[in-house]
């Protein structure tokens, strides 16, 4: 997997304390990789946009997520 000029970013709705965070980079062709944000040299995954849009997609019309 080429993360190369992958630009991570927390979300807007992760708090200042530095607590269970996750970083994505959407910027990537074909791919959107996502992080830990404590441990970013750590693991990353790897989603197909669309499946990527789908997840979100969900996770915005289901609070209890």
């Amino acid at each position: 997997m080429d993360l190369t000029g992958a630009k991570f970013r927390k979300s807007t709705r992760s708090g200042s304390g530095g607590g269970d965070c996750v970083e994505v980079a959407d910027n990537l062709p074909g791919m959107v990789a996502v992080r830990d944000s404590k441990d970013p040299a750590g693991p990353v995954l790897a989603f197909d946009p669309a499946a990527w849009k789908g997840f979100l997609g969900l996770a915005k019309s289901d609070p209890s997520l």
